[in-house]
């Protein structure tokens, strides 16, 4: 983690040289913010070149998107910058003034790039091509909207569901209520009773908590939120924080120590035949629902059971990740990248793209399970216009599992420090993991650390603002 933070404090630096000079809050549209004399209209004829920054159409459901979206906006053409955003490459190509027009990026970055001046507010671009935003999830709205502007458009939904091997919990005459959240005294109990090894040596992986990424998920189950809804205060040393840390912690050490589970885990062939699902090594963990298409495709006769991740009252619960576009500042053609962005995120795009890929299934011989797309809309149609009885009950139960978890998701809000606070108390977590503190200490370090973060980026945002 420390490179993380390195890294993202030189990315900080370089923003803040980019845009310092910036006297006027990116929440104000402005001609110089947009490329100048932009008007967004649907009816309007596009041209030029749209480069596109951090998207692949690398499957039938990117593909048949990318088409529709080529399609609109032309006579204007697409080129696609395939390949994860590099986040150094994105500013300098800012700090250079030549941008990409379009980016696609993790939304929990969306805060921090807005506050940076790096991408412009879509509130016109929303507007002039009537691009309705009551259709995406409200919590992956939230999470690229930016002191009262949206500045992404969600794409993509990813969820947790408990995943469970049904031998092993029967073995230990175990059920999903015992593995599922919703008790976590019966998920360290049913971890004992599936695990196997002695000293620095493990066959069976009973539980796996999951940590450091689902910190937050295990902080909601219990209570509580890592951030205050505003944004502003860091929230890592609330009791209910420290305890869900020392709960999913003791996970680890009931089975000789995280580092013991994590070679472990490591070595599996987590995307293959091989997963610990089918060679019967992991009793049960939370994993998000793409997981289940793998196992699918690779182990579909892997005794699988699912359910959604409950928290102590035994509610669902969901910590919602996923993709947003952006427009950066200084694209040279906003409007091609505003109708490209509602193209690829409308209802109508994702049931053709979800057409595609049943097609696909049906050719293979195996179920479609579904498709999360940060459209309610569309996820909604689809799960009703292609969600069928499988015949196979444990893949049923997934399919329901994740859209029963859509329903029921959180996201932690978007701030000018989104990078920093992450690594603040993920760099917590990994200290416990690794020997290094005590929960309580690690998470006493990491909200000093995290809340000096949160002060500064606000404090640097609201001076803008004011002036």
């Amino acid at each position: 983690m420390k490179t993380a933070a390195v890294r993202w404090s030189a990315l900080a630096l370089t923003a803040g040289l980019v845009f310092a000079g910036c006297a006027q809050g990116t929440s104000d549209s402005s001609d110089d913010e947009t490329g100048g004399g932009t008007t967004f209209d649907p009816e309007a004829e596009l041209s030029g070149e749209l480069d596109v920054m951090g998207f692949g159409a690398g499957d039938e459901i990117g593909q048949t998107r990318v088409d529709l979206a080529g399609a609109a906006i032309a006579p204007a053409t697409v080129k696609l910058i395939e390949g994860d955003l590099d986040i150094q490459q994105f500013l300098s190509a800012i700090a250079s003034g030549e941008p990409p027009e379009l980016v696609y990026a993790n939304r929990d970055q969306i805060g921090t790039f807005a506050s940076r001046g790096a991408i412009i507010p879509l509130d016109e671009c929303i507007d002039g091509e009537g691009i309705d935003t009551s259709m995406y999830l409200e919590p992956a709205l939230n999470q690229v909207s930016f002191d009262g502007s949206v500045y992404g458009i969600p794409e993509f939904n990813s969820v947790q569901i408990t995943q469970a091997n049904a031998d092993l919990l029967a073995a230990a005459g175990l059920t999903l209520d015992d593995v599922n959240g919703s008790d976590w005294d019966a998920i360290t109990a049913a971890n004992q009773a599936m695990y196997v090894g002695s000293g620095g040596s493990l066959s069976v992986i009973g539980y796996d908590s999951k940590l450091p990424e689902f910190l937050p998920l295990w902080a909601k189950a219990n209570g509580a939120d890592l951030l205050s809804e505003d944004g502003r205060t860091a929230q890592l040393d609330d009791p209910k924080v420290v305890e869900a840390l020392e709960w999913a912690v003791g996970i680890y050490n009931d089975q000789g120590g995280f580092g013991t589970v994590k070679a472990y885990r490591d070595s599996a062939d987590f995307f293959g035949a091989g997963n610990q699902f089918a060679t019967n090594v992991l009793g049960a963990m939370p994993m998000e629902q793409w997981y289940v298409n793998v196992l699918n495709d690779v182990s579909p006769d892997a005794p699988m059971a699912f359910d959604t991740v409950r928290d102590r009252e035994g509610e669902p619960l969901a910590y919602a990740s996923g993709s947003a576009w952006a427009i950066p500042k200084g694209s040279e053609n906003p409007e091609a990248a505003c109708r490209f962005i509602k193209t690829m995120t409308e209802t109508d795009s994702w049931i053709a793209a979800a057409q595609a890929r049943v097609d696909l299934r049906e050719a293979e011989g195996k179920p479609f399970t579904g498709l999360l797309t940060g459209n309610a809309e569309a996820d909604q149609q689809i799960q009703d216009q292609f969600v069928t009885p499988s015949g196979d009950a444990k893949w049923d139960a997934a399919v329901q599992a994740t859209y029963e978890a859509n329903d029921h998701t959180f996201t932690l809000p978007a701030n000018p420090a989104d990078a920093e606070f992450k690594t603040a108390w993920q760099d917590g977590v990994n200290r416990v993991l690794n020997g290094q503190q005590e929960p309580a200490d690690a998470l006493a370090q990491a909200q000093e650390e995290a809340q000096a973060a949160l002060d500064e980026a606000w404090s640097t945002w609201d001076e803008r603002e004011e002036g």
